[in-house]
């Protein structure tokens, strides 16, 4: 008894050795994880400068992080659909509204449907192409003299003005487009307005000028929808359930068959895409268009997307303090635009804007110093 008792008595000093040691093993494990969590609850609030924003863009870092990566994958595929949605605007209009055109128009409005689309569709796929493949402009990466206004807080490099970080590409811009599957910056920034500009510009033409064919193809399709509906029915005898759907005379025999077979799929078909080209270019004009004026708007002000909300947040900060803000990149709405088009001269509004042009813009991106444009030099 004595034996035994002493063996139970050893077992359980060992299993409590070994608890202590699992114990103190799961705690070292647990220590780091919960060091870092405080770590981050402390940043939250480290000093005087952080505010609300700072709170707010800490506590929503994750589903940043996870909107960045399904932009990234999806990059492509919304190239892809554009792509793909244009061609089908481009294969309706030569197949089936343009045989038309030429059988209905006259040679003054054939010229110009002809002339208009074709002049609108280069300037699309121009500027898209370009948006699409030219370098945004990136900060460089070795050590150099150029002024910075800050540290990059994601990447930790010197931060030139008018910059943003891209979480999608990584480095330094304005703004990531997934429908270019590339950054907007200095070096593209016109190609991507222009793009917007004359993809409105084509989809409100397809809309105006196809407005009469959509309202006949609407009707067409409903009157024979509701000819199938009201078809030949079933003819019983006797009363029951199936009384009172007995054919009506005006639409049994020939006259019913002899209106149907006059609508073919082709005449389906026909209308079917009519009606597709419509309602895809109208609702595309209206989002695309909405987007154009807010980015003429910023351009007339001399702003990026990014910078109208630190603009607007440092002229509120100054207004307390009885200053008014001025915007160091506005040279005026004119000279905005004409630096934004590259105009030095009259021939420019037709080489440069009506035109595609692949003239580079002002300056490199890192320094802003043009002083020439502040003066009203060139006559509009």
């Amino acid at each position: 008894m004595r034996l035994c008792s002493s063996v139970i008595h050893l077992l359980m000093r060992c299993l409590r050795g070994c608890s202590r040691q699992t114990r103190g093993h799961m705690l070292g494990r647990l220590r780091e994880p919960l060091s870092y969590i405080s770590l981050i609850m402390q940043s939250l609030c480290y000093n005087s400068l952080t505010n609300s924003d700072v709170v707010t863009d800490s506590l929503f870092e994750p589903v940043f992080w996870m909107v960045d990566i399904l932009t990234r994958w999806f990059g492509k595929v919304f190239v892809f659909l554009v792509v793909t949605l244009t061609s089908s605007v481009l294969l309706i209009a030569y197949v089936s509204i343009l045989p038309l055109a030429l059988r209905t128009y006259s040679i003054g409005w054939i010229a110009w449907h002809v002339c208009y689309g074709h002049w609108n569709l280069v300037m699309i796929v121009f500027h898209y192409y370009k948006a699409t493949r030219t370098s945004p402009g990136y900060p460089p990466k070795m050590k150099n003299d150029i002024s910075f206004v800050s540290v990059c807080k994601k990447c930790v490099i010197p931060k030139p003005p008018r910059t943003h970080h891209c979480g999608i590409c990584r480095t330094l811009d304005y703004l990531y487009s997934a429908w270019l599957n590339n950054c907007v910056g200095h070096f593209n920034h016109r190609y991507f307005f222009f793009f917007c500009l004359y993809m409105t510009l084509g989809c409100l033409y397809c809309s105006i000028s196809g407005r009469n064919l959509f309202i006949d193809a609407y009707n067409a399709i409903d009157h024979f929808k509701h000819m199938d509906v009201e078809k030949q029915g079933v003819p019983v005898t006797g009363e029951g359930l199936l009384i009172g759907i007995l054919p009506q005379e005006s639409m049994t025999g020939k006259s019913y068959q002899r209106e149907t077979s006059s609508y073919t799929f082709k005449d389906r078909m026909f209308h079917k895409s009519i009606i597709y080209m419509w309602v895809l270019t109208s609702t595309v004009a209206v989002a695309l268009g909405g987007l154009t004026a807010w980015h003429a708007i910023l351009i007339s002000r001399g702003e990026t997307s990014i910078e109208r909300h630190i603009n607007s947040k440092e002229a509120k900060r100054m207004k307390k303090r009885g200053k008014v803000y001025k915007n160091p990149f506005n040279y005026g709405k004119v000279n905005n635009w004409k630096m934004f088009f590259g105009v030095e001269k009259r021939s420019h509004w037709l080489t440069r804007v009506l035109l595609p042009s692949g003239h580079v813009p002002y300056g490199d991106g890192l320094t802003w110093d043009i002083y020439p444009l502040k003066k009203d030099m060139i006559p509009v």
